[in-house]
């Protein structure tokens, strides 16, 4: 069985480590390495980001998306005003009821609130 007196010996040595006499010089040559090529970096970085929104850009582009958007967007509004129109008479009690503007507004900050929620999470990541 091993002693528990040497073990505390062995982690207070291990703990209190010697500084080594060319620590400070180490320092200051890791430092000078990990700052060399900071430029050259964000420049390969921001290259390497627009050239990728060139393509991005170019495929969105070529795959003609801004008018199948349109037109689904044409055609979701209009499947939406119809279904409202089917519902709307069965929604007016709501509408006019004296608790009604509370509703929404609570809806709306219900809204706010799960934006702040996903703002802090985004945040967070």
């Amino acid at each position: 069985m091993v002693e528990l007196d040497f073990e505390r010996r062995l982690e207070r040595l291990f703990a209190d480590a010697p500084e080594l006499p060319d620590a400070g010089a180490f320092a200051d040559r890791v430092g000078r390495r990990l700052d060399r090529g900071w430029n050259a970096r964000r420049w390969l970085i921001g290259v390497a980001g627009v050239v990728g929104g060139l393509v991005g850009a170019s495929q969105l582009i070529m795959s003609n998306l801004l008018a199948r958007m349109e037109s689904a967007s044409h055609d979701s509004a209009h499947l939406v005003s119809v279904g409202f129109d089917r519902v709307a008479p069965r929604l007016e009690w709501f509408a006019m009821a004296p608790t009604g503007g509370a509703v929404w507004i609570a809806v709306a900050l219900a809204v706010v609130a799960m934006g702040f929620v996903l703002s802090r999470v985004i945040e967070e990541i």
